[in-house]
């Protein structure tokens, strides 16, 4: 039995539908980050879920129960919102400690669960200090640790990291994991960089125009996007795409020259497609094959990106370890190929993947 579902949830705003007959079921312990742009509605979703919105239609069931006429402090559900939402006449600590108190727990424990939350968020030097006197960071981090401190069973993240700084946010996303496994809590996390989704989700639902589109494992959603919109949201640099036609043989046509691409690919002889094929995937090479020239190499940290552009004009970027003992230098010329794992073909008109052996 899934702990949290969503069952045909929609949500409108006067005539601005917001969410539109989406499902979800989240089980317990399970980290399911709800990633999009900004827009798409995954802050409104949440608050659905907590019961400071009403849904349009649909059901909200969390242990089975529908929560259509429980009020919100008896879900037993923490929330982080992305503004904050600190009382600015308590200092830190008791902003932490609201929930504890809430449960009436003794002095002892609210002491002890707030100073391990404190201390792995590392806000423990600024508990005496009062929300106008913290950070944005600090602020944002008070609000994760309230959220936290009293180990509910559903947790709802509203993007918590997003005005921390680079060095912390690369250290929570190691660390956040362990912590939210250890308080046993199902979690829905919001956010739009696909860096963090990808590194603390058990499951990813990718929303978007109010729907979702894709639910599924990070390395699912990386190496078999549902569509050609998914696939451009994960990776950086980003997928190389080409609008073009399937010809005899598993081919394409790329800017005048013909390309073999996967034999699974055959079925679908003049369709019209988006061929795309992550910068990991294209292969460099020095023997027979399509010929492309070095326009420009950026290195950026372990993996060094090329500019490339074919004979017929046709530009792509390849990514490579920076470790390759061979990387090519602005200006040379290269042979590539296409990696089957890493290409893939996009329906033109509808974005839908193209499932490889079907027509």
């Amino acid at each position: 039995m899934p702990h949290l579902e969503l069952a045909s949830i929609s949500k409108s705003f006067k005539s601005n539908k917001v969410l539109d007959d989406i499902s979800l079921a989240a089980d317990a312990g399970e980290i399911v980050v709800i990633f999009g742009p900004s827009g798409t509605g995954k802050t409104v979703l949440l608050r659905l879920i907590a019961g400071v919105e009403e849904p349009t239609a649909g059901t909200i069931s969390i242990d089975d129960q529908d929560m259509a006429d429980v009020a919100p402090e008896h879900r037993d559900v923490g929330m982080a919102f992305q503004n904050f939402a600190l009382f600015p006449h308590f200092d830190a600590f008791e902003n932490i400690a609201t929930p504890l108190r809430a449960r009436a727990q003794s002095a002892a424990q609210i002491k002890e669960g707030v100073a391990r939350v404190a201390k792995l968020l590392k806000i423990d030097h600024v508990l005496s200090h009062a929300p106008r006197q913290l950070s944005n960071g600090q602020k944002q981090r008070t609000a994760l640790a309230r959220a936290l401190a009293s180990s509910p069973k559903l947790l709802l993240l509203d993007d918590p990291l997003r005005n921390v700084d680079a060095k912390l946010r690369f250290e929570m996303r190691l660390e956040l994991p362990r912590l939210l496994r250890e308080a046993k809590s199902t979690v829905l996390y919001v956010t739009q960089d696909y860096k963090e989704a990808m590194a603390l989700a058990d499951r990813i639902a990718v929303l978007a125009h109010g729907k979702f589109v894709q639910v599924a494992t990070p390395e699912e959603i990386y190496r078999h996007p549902a569509t050609v919109n998914v696939a451009r949201l994960f990776g950086d640099p980003t997928i190389n795409l080409v609008e073009t036609v399937v010809g005899e043989g598993a081919t394409i046509d790329l800017a005048g020259e013909t390309v073999e691409i996967d034999k699974a690919y055959a079925g679908l002889k003049g369709r019209s497609v988006t061929f795309g094929v992550r910068p990991e995937a294209v292969a460099l090479g020095d023997g027979a094959g399509l010929k492309a020239q070095v326009m420009a190499v950026t290195p950026l940290n372990e993996r060094t990106v090329l500019l490339l552009q074919t004979k017929g004009g046709a530009e792509l970027l390849a990514s490579l370890p920076s470790s390759s003992p061979a990387i090519p230098k602005a200006e040379s010329e290269v042979t590539i190929s296409f990696n089957p794992i890493g290409s893939h073909l996009f329906d033109r008109e509808t974005g839908a993947t193209h499932a490889k052996g079907r027509a």
